[in-house]
């Protein structure tokens, strides 16, 4: 007997009482509000209020839905205040934020959503909105049926960035299918395994810290051995351009996983004593700044990374390495270095 199965998308946006998940709107384009309002009713959300920014900046912002999308590719005082609002309140309701931006006003924007652990899209397209609302629906309370492991994020974040890839080259398609370009539909996935500096067989995170027994102190007790120092950050610099070289040869998409890059470029800067915004992070990335930024979000979750406040100015923030991340780094560079005068 063959069974038969069929797909609602409304079914997947119903709360655990099968009530439909509500979506607030606030955008200034209309044809922005009108795209996401018609997306949001396809995934199976009841459109709430929806409206323009004026509605934040008057602050009458009412019956906040479960998802909350905001447009604002240019920002002022008044919105940015708006925002921190709406962060605040999204925190305390348990609403998921999706915030699209420019580039350009990056830095100011996500300074003052400190909060509710939004999605932050740059100059996004309309498929790039559309699996934002997918992740939102995925974070909703009742809607994940286990705790994903490190390796389940990582896996989830290729997965992201695949349907992008593609929603991406679907939009530049003619009316024949032909994609705008002339070539071909294809499609390259990265071939390297993502392994967080918390993970691997020889890592603080799955085998704890390595420690020697103190016998000059005639003694069991374990030490932990000092931490090497960080690298020369010219070392550092000199390999992360030499990894830009290969866009020179090579199509990026095989390098496509910016992890390894942030940490890079974080590591340099810990050892320059320099701090680091996210708008400098994304570039160094060598991604678009809506994939940087869903990496940066993940390794901050993880504890990799960490969102440092600017107590001279609290309207900017900064990414850095955490401690353990910046030790595993040290320790990285130093298994290097003896590996190397091994081989001499």
């Amino acid at each position: 007997m063959q069974a038969n199965f069929h797909y609602d998308p409304t079914e997947a946006s119903l709360d655990a009482a099968g009530v439909p998940l509500v979506v607030s709107i606030y955008a200034d384009r209309a044809h922005i509000r009108d795209l996401l309002k018609e997306d949001a009713e396809t995934a199976g959300f009841r459109p709430g209020q929806v409206g323009d920014m004026a509605l934040l900046l008057e602050r009458q912002a009412h019956a906040l839905g479960d998802v909350i999308l905001v447009d604002c590719p240019a920002v002022s005082a008044g919105v940015l205040a708006a925002l921190s609002r709406l962060d605040m309140r999204a925190e305390q309701l348990g609403a998921q934020m999706i915030v699209a931006t420019s580039v350009g006003m990056l830095d100011d924007v996500f300074a003052c959503l400190d909060r509710s652990a939004p999605q932050i899209l740059i100059d996004p397209t309309r498929g790039e909105r559309v699996i934002a609302l997918g992740r939102a629906l995925a974070k909703m309370p009742g809607m994940r049926l286990r705790e994903m492991t490190k390796e389940d994020r990582v896996s989830m974040l290729r997965l992201t960035e695949q349907v992008a890839q593609i929603a991406e080259r679907l939009e530049r398609m003619d009316a024949r299918g032909v994609p705008a370009d002339g070539g071909a539909f294809r499609f390259e996935s990265s071939k390297r395994d993502f392994h967080g500096p918390n993970s691997g067989p020889n890592s603080g995170a799955n085998s704890g810290p390595t420690y020697r027994a103190n016998e000059d102190l005639g003694s069991k007790t374990l030490i932990r051995p000092p931490r090497p120092p960080l690298p020369d950050p010219r070392l550092v610099r000199k390999i992360i351009r030499q990894r830009q070289l290969r866009a020179r040869y090579f199509d990026a998409e095989l390098f496509a996983d910016p992890a390894w890059d942030i940490l890079l470029d974080l590591t340099a800067a810990r050892a320059e004593h320099s701090r680091v915004s996210v708008t400098s992070l994304c570039i160094a990335s060598g991604v678009p700044p809506t994939t940087a930024l869903r990496w940066i979000s993940q390794m901050v979750e993880s504890g990799q990374l960490e969102r440092v406040e600017d107590e001279a100015d609290k309207r900017r923030a900064f990414i850095a390495l955490s401690d353990d991340t910046a030790d595993a780094m040290a320790r990285y560079f130093q298994a290097a270095r003896d590996e190397a005068a091994e081989q001499v």
